[in-house]
């Protein structure tokens, strides 16, 4: 159950795979304690600031490593300046007319105003995702929220907000919050659940692995830690499974427990 059983490097793979943009891209998350690291291929350099700043917009991240994302644009560019070397082509040999594939347009070919509205494009993108960030700060700068686990998404200039919180009242301001924000046109909650103890059940993380840690307290069972984390008391297999517990009557006090998603 979402925000419990889902580590940090889940979270940010799935805001990636929410943009039109990247989601289609197959790009590989790594995470630990908080640090994230992008790898894979994008269409152009600009790419790695529109991944950084929607990771971002996660909770728990406190640093985005896009040194590892390769751009297509000028991998192919280079290949293209190797062929040309290759076969001898002068920088100064005039391109036959026939081959030419760019159609004048006085001052700019229909290329170079292709390109620049793809860069226009990217820029506008990469500035409304930013609006997601101020949205996570805004959050965490409220006293009744800042221990809230909430993730926040961006479509278009609305921000899609993802977690839990402790009652109704924390819901409403949860709103209210990401509404005053600059540049916000819209908020969507339908993401956000009201769990009673949302904060005590969120507070343990795995430090390398960003997943949920319950730690066991005296007359607890498994099927409770289940109920609390699922709201199914059946899903105390899932929990036993995932922590190797053989007998699931059989937890001690003080024991840690992973949550997973």
């Amino acid at each position: 159950m979402w925000p419990f059983g889902k580590s940090t490097k889940d979270r940010v793979a799935e805001a990636l795979n929410a943009q039109p943009r990247l989601q289609n891209l197959g790009l590989q998350v790594t995470e630990q304690g908080g640090n994230v690291r992008v790898t894979g291929m994008v269409p152009n350099g600009r790419y790695g600031n529109l991944v950084k700043v929607v990771a971002e917009g996660i909770n728990g991240v406190k640093s985005v490593d896009v040194s590892g994302l390769v751009a297509q644009q000028e991998t192919s560019t280079a290949q293209a300046g190797s062929t040309s070397a290759g076969t001898g082509t002068s920088a100064g040999t005039a391109t036959p007319a026939a081959q030419t594939p760019d159609i004048q347009m006085g001052e700019k070919t229909m290329t170079q105003q292709s390109a620049g509205t793809a860069e226009l494009d990217d820029q506008a993108f990469e500035e409304q995702s930013k609006i997601a960030k101020a949205v996570l700060s805004a959050i965490r700068s409220n006293g009744e929220l800042s221990d809230d686990p909430i993730d926040v998404l961006q479509s278009g200039k609305s921000v899609i907000l993802r977690g839990a919180v402790d009652n109704d009242h924390e819901l409403r301001l949860l709103e209210q919050v990401a509404r005053a924000v600059s540049g916000v046109a819209g908020v969507d909650t339908s993401g956000v659940k009201v769990t009673v103890g949302t904060k005590e059940l969120a507070k343990e993380k795995d430090t390398e692995s960003g997943d949920t840690v319950y730690t066991v307290k005296s007359g607890d069972t498994l099927s409770e830690i289940a109920q609390k984390y699922y709201g199914d008391a059946m899903e105390y297999k899932k929990i036993a499974h995932y922590n190797n517990i053989s007998n699931p009557d059989l937890i001690q006090p003080g024991q840690k427990i992973r949550i997973p998603g």
